[in-house]
């Protein structure tokens, strides 16, 4: 199995810095993955629909990114071919008035996914490590105590039967640049440009340290970190997928046994 993505180890520090985003795990071209990626999505469907036919345990993707980062697209080509009734996911944006009267994680509790599903956050309960730290919306008290929060809530998912998997999509600031600028030269893309995001970019730095403690300080042995380099869009995707049924293969999923005899059944 080829793979560029790099799992972040509890204990040993990551530096973003020293993980190229250019890598794509021996691949040399797009074309080279297309029958790899075609043979994984076949087994990702293969995979979920057993899990869903289970019923006794779920996966939860958590992907993160700066803007531009390819959250969309990975998740377009991951889902490809998949089941939508065993697929739930999920969009978090600006908390809503009632969900700020709340703690950070109760909007977020409340979308894990159920028994049977693979759930997809994008975006997820780490921007309130991120976008709150940056912002200066919360003081270092508050989003380093959140770390610890973050763990126990995703170790209390884990001892109830959902496998995490975490990928962060490492792209380069002339990577974001270029991307800026592809949907400003394109009409059709227009749509997906908000000049806040200009303002966002300045902040590249204070995000990339924001990125490196979550990642450090909320990598745990049942869910760790994984650094997904995602400037060549075609890595991304086969690194992501090699990585969802490498997990679920190793929970091996099975069919549940019926509950009455089919060789007794005769159908009139």
């Amino acid at each position: 199995m080829k793979t560029s993505l790099v799992t972040a180890v509890p204990g040993k520090k990551i530096r973003l810095r020293d993980i190229s985003p250019d890598e794509t795990g021996g691949y040399k071209s797009k074309e080279e993955t297309l029958a790899r990626l075609e043979k994984l999505r076949e087994r990702l469907a293969q995979l979920q629909e057993t899990l869903y036919a289970e019923d006794r345990r779920s996966v939860l993707i958590v992907l993160q990114a700066m803007d531009t980062g390819g959250k969309d697209g990975a998740l377009k080509s991951l889902l490809t071919g998949i089941n939508p009734a065993g697929v739930q996911v999920t969009s978090f944006k600006a908390p809503s008035l009632e969900e700020l009267d709340h703690d950070f994680l109760w909007r977020i509790h409340r979308a894990a996914p159920p028994r049977g599903i693979i759930g997809v956050w994008n975006r997820s309960h780490y921007e309130d490590v991120l976008v709150t730290r940056v912002h200066g919306l919360i003081g270092k008290k508050v989003w380093r105590a959140r770390y610890q929060s973050i763990n126990d809530f995703e170790d209390l998912l884990s001892d109830n039967g959902v496998t995490i998997l975490k990928f962060y999509l490492h792209i380069s600031k002339d990577e974001q640049k270029e991307r800026l600028q592809a949907r400003l030269d394109d009409s059709s893309k227009h749509w997906k440009f908000n000049p806040d995001d200009l303002e966002e970019r300045k902040l590249w730095n204070d995000y990339q340290a924001a990125y490196e403690d979550a990642i450090n300080h909320c990598s745990t042995a049942q869910a760790p970190w994984m650094i997904v380099p995602a400037n060549n869009k075609w890595a991304r995707n086969i690194a992501l997928s090699e990585a969802v049924v490498a997990a679920l293969e190793k929970m091996k999923p099975q069919f549940p046994q019926p509950k009455f005899d089919p060789k007794t059944i005769v159908i009139e």
